[in-house]
């Protein structure tokens, strides 16, 4: 593949997008679409116009705003990437950048494009698409539940039965969503292998499990336990200036679900595995504090699902204790 030296960014919203196509000669050319199938078709001819079909396109992760124009993109040329927004952001302080539009973001990403040459996108299969979204439905009925609950505790007498009524209506969508979720992993072989080598390892469950395969598929991406802690936003965060050392935080700048759903797991890991027990102790015996232990714990479950999975072989608590 020869290196593109047409770079294209891509500022997505709810109803369009603005488009910006940077040529060789440093001149912008920029565009507004409609965020439909349609818009997705006039981009394209708009590219073509151009001669920028063979373009590096770039665009923000915006969820669901911009999963169909990535993947309408992706079947279309190969040479799509989709960044944290995060980076955008860090990229526009360095240029001291002031104006704040559609416009001006387009053409920043597109310059963050030709800096950077971001990696390319690789869409998520659809059994990947639908656990994703299973898994986060899950999490937004426990925050109801959670919410609903707290409102009973303060509730009057006369706003109880409703209250009532909503929770048992939310408890039986979280058990019919879990099946699903199940019976989804189930249907398909390779996360029921995966699921299978997960559940292996004390501490992890059916729900962890879950999550875990929704958001670390494809697993190839990682090319070491490392980088996955870091994409869950577990890795520290190192404060240091000259004789100054500050506290070392975790990064968070991560999947937030990952980390969610490693929590419980590490406090019982931290009892029942027998791998984590002597990790957490060795830690209370350095002096750490006991949410440095459970944090560490989380880290340290991530390195030993990612073992299992790139193996392919079940836990091994003797293996990994000699």
């Amino acid at each position: 593949m020869t290196t593109p030296t047409t770079y294209v960014g891509i500022d997505i919203a709810k109803a369009k997008f603005d488009v910006a196509l940077l040529n060789p000669l440093g001149k912008y050319r920029s565009k507004v679409y409609a965020n439909t199938p349609e818009g997705y078709n006039q981009f394209l001819t708009w590219l073509q116009k151009h001669e920028a079909l063979d373009a590096h396109l770039c665009m923000e992760t915006t969820g669901a705003y911009g999963r169909g124009l990535a993947r309408f993109l992706t079947q279309q040329n190969p040479l799509v990437s989709v960044v944290n927004p995060a980076q955008i952001h860090a990229f526009g302080k360095t240029e001291l950048v002031r104006a704040k539009t559609d416009k001006a973001d387009a053409r920043l990403i597109a310059r963050y494009c030709q800096m950077h040459r971001p990696a390319h996108w690789v869409p998520l299969t659809d059994e990947i698409v639908t656990l994703q979204a299973l898994v986060q439905r899950l999490d937004d009925l426990l925050g109801l539940h959670n919410m609903e609950n707290n409102r009973l505790e303060t509730a009057e007498a006369a706003a109880q039965p409703s209250i009532e009524a909503v929770l048992v209506t939310i408890n039986q969508q979280v058990d019919a969503v879990r099946r699903q979720i199940q019976e989804h992993i189930d249907d398909h072989p390779d996360l029921k292998s995966q699921k299978k080598l997960l559940l292996s390892i004390p501490g992890i469950g059916d729900n962890t499990t879950a999550t875990l395969l929704a958001f670390i598929n494809p697993f190839e991406r990682f090319h070491s336990a490392k980088q996955l802690v870091a994409y869950a936003g577990l890795n520290p965060r190192i404060r240091q200036s000259g004789q100054w050392a500050g506290k070392t935080p975790i990064a968070k700048t991560g999947n937030v679900l990952l980390r969610k759903a490693l929590y419980m797991p590490a406090l019982t890991a931290k009892r029942y595995n027998p791998v984590i027990t002597v990790f957490c102790d060795r830690l209370i015996a350095h002096g750490k504090r006991p949410m440095q232990v459970i944090i560490a714990a989380m880290r340290k479950l991530l390195h030993i699902a990612y073992g299992v999975l790139k193996s392919g072989q079940p836990f091994d608590p003797e293996k990994a204790l000699a």
